[in-house]
Protein backbone atom coordinates (compact mmCIF):
# COMPACT_ATOMS: atom_id res chain seq x y z
CA UNK A 1 0.00 0.00 0.00
CA UNK A 2 1.14 2.95 -0.97
CA UNK A 3 1.78 6.06 1.99
CA UNK A 4 -0.45 9.26 1.07
CA UNK A 5 2.35 11.36 0.34
CA UNK A 6 3.08 9.58 -3.31
CA UNK A 7 4.01 13.05 -5.07
CA UNK A 8 2.29 15.26 -7.73
CA UNK A 9 0.10 14.13 -10.87
CA UNK A 10 -1.26 16.32 -13.60
CA UNK A 11 -4.57 15.43 -14.30
CA UNK A 12 -7.16 15.63 -17.14
CA UNK A 13 -10.68 16.09 -16.33
CA UNK A 14 -11.77 12.46 -17.16
CA UNK A 15 -8.73 11.59 -14.72
CA UNK A 16 -10.52 13.68 -12.00
CA UNK A 17 -13.88 12.55 -12.49
CA UNK A 18 -12.85 8.93 -12.46
CA UNK A 19 -10.97 10.19 -8.93
CA UNK A 20 -14.17 12.12 -7.92
CA UNK A 21 -16.37 9.09 -8.76
CA UNK A 22 -14.00 6.75 -6.36
CA UNK A 23 -13.94 9.20 -3.70
CA UNK A 24 -17.41 9.19 -3.31
CA UNK A 25 -18.08 5.78 -3.51
CA UNK A 26 -16.49 5.48 -0.56
CA UNK A 27 -16.98 8.54 1.33
CA UNK A 28 -19.64 7.33 3.87
CA UNK A 29 -17.31 5.14 4.69
CA UNK A 30 -14.51 7.41 5.67
CA UNK A 31 -17.18 10.00 7.01
CA UNK A 32 -18.10 7.19 9.72
CA UNK A 33 -14.36 6.67 10.57
CA UNK A 34 -13.86 10.51 10.82
CA UNK A 35 -16.92 10.97 13.26
CA UNK A 36 -16.10 8.12 15.01
CA UNK A 37 -12.79 9.12 15.76
CA UNK A 38 -13.45 12.77 16.46
CA UNK A 39 -17.12 12.36 17.78
CA UNK A 40 -17.10 15.85 15.89
CA UNK A 41 -19.48 15.89 12.34
CA UNK A 42 -17.69 19.53 11.90
CA UNK A 43 -14.66 18.08 12.26
CA UNK A 44 -15.32 14.98 10.71
CA UNK A 45 -16.30 16.84 7.19
CA UNK A 46 -12.79 19.03 7.30
CA UNK A 47 -11.10 15.75 7.78
CA UNK A 48 -12.82 14.37 5.05
CA UNK A 49 -12.40 17.65 2.69
CA UNK A 50 -8.81 17.06 3.26
CA UNK A 51 -8.56 13.67 2.18
CA UNK A 52 -10.20 14.59 -1.10
CA UNK A 53 -7.64 17.19 -1.78
CA UNK A 54 -5.04 14.92 -0.90
CA UNK A 55 -6.79 12.03 -3.06
CA UNK A 56 -6.84 14.65 -5.95
CA UNK A 57 -3.22 15.42 -6.43
CA UNK A 58 -1.60 12.36 -5.17
CA UNK A 59 0.32 10.07 -7.78
CA UNK A 60 -3.05 7.91 -8.19
CA UNK A 61 -1.80 5.36 -10.83
CA UNK A 62 0.65 3.65 -8.26
CA UNK A 63 -2.48 3.04 -5.85
CA UNK A 64 -3.25 -0.31 -5.99
CA UNK A 65 -6.55 -0.42 -3.80
CA UNK A 66 -8.08 3.46 -3.62
CA UNK A 67 -10.48 2.31 -1.00
CA UNK A 68 -7.74 1.01 1.32
CA UNK A 69 -5.57 3.98 0.74
CA UNK A 70 -8.41 6.22 1.29
CA UNK A 71 -9.25 4.68 4.32
CA UNK A 72 -5.85 4.85 5.55
CA UNK A 73 -5.07 8.24 4.78
CA UNK A 74 -8.51 9.18 6.87
CA UNK A 75 -7.44 7.24 10.23
CA UNK A 76 -3.89 8.25 9.78
CA UNK A 77 -5.47 11.94 9.72
CA UNK A 78 -7.77 11.54 12.12
CA UNK A 79 -5.37 10.07 14.62
CA UNK A 80 -3.15 12.93 13.91
CA UNK A 81 -6.47 15.43 14.69
CA UNK A 82 -7.98 13.20 17.94
CA UNK A 83 -4.15 14.33 19.25
CA UNK A 84 -4.67 18.14 18.74
CA UNK A 85 -8.67 18.01 19.69
CA UNK A 86 -8.02 16.74 22.93
CA UNK A 87 -5.15 19.66 23.86
CA UNK A 88 -8.05 22.38 22.70
CA UNK A 89 -10.72 20.62 24.50
CA UNK A 90 -8.96 21.71 28.12
CA UNK A 91 -10.06 24.54 27.43
CA UNK A 92 -13.73 23.71 26.86
CA UNK A 93 -15.94 25.07 29.72
CA UNK A 94 -17.75 22.75 31.71
CA UNK A 95 -18.56 19.31 30.33
CA UNK A 96 -17.38 18.13 26.53
CA UNK A 97 -20.07 15.84 24.92
CA UNK A 98 -20.04 14.46 21.52
CA UNK A 99 -21.38 16.43 18.55
CA UNK A 100 -24.80 14.76 17.90
CA UNK A 101 -24.69 13.21 14.25
CA UNK A 102 -28.67 13.09 11.75
CA UNK A 103 -28.73 8.72 12.16
CA UNK A 104 -32.51 8.94 10.20
CA UNK A 105 -31.13 8.60 6.91
CA UNK A 106 -28.07 6.52 7.39
CA UNK A 107 -28.00 4.51 10.67
CA UNK A 108 -24.96 3.18 10.46
CA UNK A 109 -23.20 6.23 8.79
CA UNK A 110 -21.08 4.01 6.48
CA UNK A 111 -20.40 1.10 8.67
CA UNK A 112 -21.14 -2.43 7.81
CA UNK A 113 -22.87 -1.94 11.30
CA UNK A 114 -23.74 0.39 13.93
CA UNK A 115 -20.81 -0.08 16.87
CA UNK A 116 -18.75 2.94 18.01
CA UNK A 117 -21.78 5.13 17.04
CA UNK A 118 -24.44 5.90 20.21
CA UNK A 119 -23.31 8.39 23.08
CA UNK A 120 -22.66 5.96 25.62
CA UNK A 121 -19.89 4.22 23.35
CA UNK A 122 -18.04 7.16 21.76
CA UNK A 123 -18.27 8.93 25.78
CA UNK A 124 -16.31 5.68 26.81
CA UNK A 125 -13.89 5.93 23.96
CA UNK A 126 -12.74 9.38 24.78
CA UNK A 127 -10.45 7.65 27.31
CA UNK A 128 -8.37 5.10 24.68
CA UNK A 129 -5.33 6.27 23.17
CA UNK A 130 -5.87 7.07 19.80
CA UNK A 131 -4.18 3.79 18.47
CA UNK A 132 -6.47 1.98 20.44
CA UNK A 133 -9.64 4.01 18.84
CA UNK A 134 -8.46 3.77 16.02
CA UNK A 135 -8.05 -0.20 16.05
CA UNK A 136 -11.41 -0.77 18.10
CA UNK A 137 -13.47 1.77 15.31
CA UNK A 138 -12.22 -0.42 12.26
CA UNK A 139 -12.35 -3.92 13.52
CA UNK A 140 -15.80 -3.35 15.63
CA UNK A 141 -17.70 -0.74 13.28
CA UNK A 142 -15.82 -1.74 9.90
CA UNK A 143 -15.12 -5.60 10.12
CA UNK A 144 -11.53 -4.69 9.12
CA UNK A 145 -8.96 -7.75 8.92
CA UNK A 146 -6.32 -7.18 11.97
CA UNK A 147 -3.57 -7.83 9.19
CA UNK A 148 -5.26 -4.58 7.78
CA UNK A 149 -5.65 -2.55 10.30
CA UNK A 150 -2.01 -3.07 11.43
CA UNK A 151 -1.12 -1.75 7.81
CA UNK A 152 -3.38 1.25 8.50
CA UNK A 153 -1.18 2.09 12.12
CA UNK A 154 1.94 1.10 10.61
CA UNK A 155 2.18 -1.97 12.86
CA UNK A 156 1.97 -5.67 13.84
CA UNK A 157 -0.99 -8.09 13.81
CA UNK A 158 -0.64 -8.93 17.42
CA UNK A 159 0.09 -5.45 18.82
CA UNK A 160 -3.27 -4.62 16.79
CA UNK A 161 -4.96 -7.57 18.65
CA UNK A 162 -3.96 -6.29 21.52
CA UNK A 163 -5.30 -2.83 20.72
CA UNK A 164 -8.41 -4.03 20.02
CA UNK A 165 -8.48 -5.77 23.21
CA UNK A 166 -7.50 -3.51 25.24
CA UNK A 167 -10.01 -1.08 23.81
CA UNK A 168 -12.78 -3.65 23.97
CA UNK A 169 -12.25 -4.35 27.80
CA UNK A 170 -12.08 -0.47 28.22
CA UNK A 171 -15.53 0.09 26.41
CA UNK A 172 -17.45 -3.13 27.40
CA UNK A 173 -16.37 -3.43 31.34
CA UNK A 174 -17.29 0.47 31.83
CA UNK A 175 -20.75 0.29 30.22
CA UNK A 176 -23.79 -2.09 31.14
CA UNK A 177 -25.81 -3.94 28.69
CA UNK A 178 -27.71 -0.82 26.77
CA UNK A 179 -31.27 -0.79 26.60
CA UNK A 180 -33.34 -1.38 23.21
CA UNK A 181 -33.90 1.38 20.68
CA UNK A 182 -37.59 0.73 21.76
CA UNK A 183 -37.06 0.92 25.65
CA UNK A 184 -34.61 3.73 25.27
CA UNK A 185 -37.14 5.94 23.31
CA UNK A 186 -40.57 4.68 26.02
CA UNK A 187 -37.76 5.75 28.84
CA UNK A 188 -36.86 9.26 27.20
CA UNK A 189 -40.23 10.18 26.69
CA UNK A 190 -41.24 9.35 30.51
CA UNK A 191 -38.38 11.30 31.62
CA UNK A 192 -39.73 14.09 29.35
CA UNK A 193 -42.83 14.11 31.34
CA UNK A 194 -41.68 13.84 34.40
CA UNK A 195 -38.70 16.69 33.61
CA UNK A 196 -41.72 18.98 32.16
CA UNK A 197 -43.84 18.76 35.48
CA UNK A 198 -40.99 18.32 37.98
CA UNK A 199 -42.18 15.68 39.16
CA UNK A 200 -39.33 13.96 41.73
CA UNK A 201 -41.18 10.83 43.07
CA UNK A 202 -41.50 10.38 38.87
CA UNK A 203 -37.66 11.12 37.63
CA UNK A 204 -35.97 9.02 40.86
CA UNK A 205 -37.89 5.63 39.38
CA UNK A 206 -36.72 6.14 36.23
CA UNK A 207 -32.80 6.42 37.29
CA UNK A 208 -29.76 3.88 37.97
CA UNK A 209 -28.68 4.46 41.29
CA UNK A 210 -25.80 6.49 39.92
CA UNK A 211 -27.06 8.22 36.86
CA UNK A 212 -25.27 11.58 35.76
CA UNK A 213 -26.57 14.49 33.91
CA UNK A 214 -24.22 16.54 31.89
CA UNK A 215 -25.01 19.49 30.49
CA UNK A 216 -22.66 20.91 27.13
CA UNK A 217 -22.54 25.14 26.92
CA UNK A 218 -19.07 26.16 26.86
CA UNK A 219 -20.29 28.50 28.90
CA UNK A 220 -23.63 29.40 28.22
CA UNK A 221 -25.35 31.39 30.57
CA UNK A 222 -27.39 28.77 32.43
CA UNK A 223 -26.27 25.58 31.76
CA UNK A 224 -24.06 23.36 34.52
CA UNK A 225 -20.55 23.59 34.27
CA UNK A 226 -20.32 20.27 36.37
CA UNK A 227 -21.94 17.24 35.78
CA UNK A 228 -24.35 16.16 38.38
CA UNK A 229 -24.83 12.37 39.81
CA UNK A 230 -26.84 10.43 41.96
CA UNK A 231 -30.72 9.42 41.24
CA UNK A 232 -31.59 12.05 44.19
CA UNK A 233 -29.64 14.85 43.11
CA UNK A 234 -30.25 14.36 39.28
CA UNK A 235 -33.82 14.67 40.30
CA UNK A 236 -33.83 17.77 42.34
CA UNK A 237 -31.86 19.09 39.22
CA UNK A 238 -34.33 18.31 36.89
CA UNK A 239 -37.05 19.63 39.31
CA UNK A 240 -35.17 22.80 40.09
CA UNK A 241 -35.01 23.91 35.84
CA UNK A 242 -38.64 22.59 35.20
CA UNK A 243 -39.64 25.84 36.35
CA UNK A 244 -38.11 27.65 33.89
CA UNK A 245 -36.33 25.45 31.45
CA UNK A 246 -39.71 24.51 29.45
CA UNK A 247 -41.41 27.57 29.21
CA UNK A 248 -42.12 28.11 25.43
CA UNK A 249 -40.55 25.16 24.50
CA UNK A 250 -41.21 22.88 21.82
CA UNK A 251 -40.62 19.01 21.66
CA UNK A 252 -39.96 16.99 18.64
CA UNK A 253 -37.76 13.77 18.03
CA UNK A 254 -35.23 13.22 16.06
CA UNK A 255 -32.69 10.24 15.09
CA UNK A 256 -29.09 10.91 16.88
CA UNK A 257 -26.48 8.31 17.08
CA UNK A 258 -28.55 5.79 16.27
CA UNK A 259 -31.30 6.22 18.91
CA UNK A 260 -34.09 8.86 20.09
CA UNK A 261 -33.36 12.43 20.82
CA UNK A 262 -35.69 15.48 22.05
CA UNK A 263 -34.78 18.41 20.18
CA UNK A 264 -35.99 21.65 22.09
CA UNK A 265 -36.75 24.78 19.90
CA UNK A 266 -37.81 28.00 20.66
CA UNK A 267 -39.29 30.27 18.54
CA UNK A 268 -38.26 28.27 15.87
CA UNK A 269 -34.74 27.84 16.59
CA UNK A 270 -32.82 25.25 18.49
CA UNK A 271 -32.09 25.48 21.43
CA UNK A 272 -30.77 21.96 22.83
CA UNK A 273 -30.66 18.29 21.90
CA UNK A 274 -31.48 16.27 25.07
CA UNK A 275 -31.24 11.97 25.18
CA UNK A 276 -30.45 9.49 27.67
CA UNK A 277 -28.42 6.32 27.69
CA UNK A 278 -29.99 3.68 29.49
CA UNK A 279 -30.10 -0.37 30.95
CA UNK A 280 -31.79 -2.51 32.70
CA UNK A 281 -31.39 -0.63 35.53
CA UNK A 282 -32.61 2.81 34.27
CA UNK A 283 -31.57 5.59 32.74
CA UNK A 284 -27.52 6.03 33.59
CA UNK A 285 -27.23 8.98 31.48
CA UNK A 286 -29.11 12.53 30.88
CA UNK A 287 -27.03 14.25 27.90
CA UNK A 288 -28.25 18.10 27.35
CA UNK A 289 -26.52 19.37 24.04
CA UNK A 290 -26.59 22.79 23.99
CA UNK A 291 -24.03 24.36 22.81
CA UNK A 292 -25.18 25.65 19.50
CA UNK A 293 -22.71 25.42 17.34
CA UNK A 294 -22.67 21.89 17.89
CA UNK A 295 -26.09 20.75 17.03
CA UNK A 296 -26.32 22.04 13.73
CA UNK A 297 -26.79 18.65 12.10
CA UNK A 298 -29.70 18.46 13.76
CA UNK A 299 -31.71 21.67 13.92
CA UNK A 300 -33.66 21.39 10.58
CA UNK A 301 -37.42 21.32 11.03
CA UNK A 302 -38.73 18.23 11.18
Amino acid sequence: MTDSGTGQEPAGTGDLEEAAAVFTNVRPRLFGIAYRMLSSATEAEDLVQEVWLRWQTCDRSVVVNPAAFLATTTTRLAINALQSARVRRETYIGPWLPEPVDTSADPYLGAERGAALEFAALLLMERLTPGERAAYVLREAFDYPYGQIADILQSTEPAVRQLVSRARKHVTEARRTPASASAQRELLATFLTAARSGDLGALERLFAANVTSMSDGNGRVRVSRRPVRGAARVARFMAAISSWFWDGADVRWASTNGQTSAVVSRDGTVDAVITVTASSEGIDHVLWMMNSEKITAVSAPA
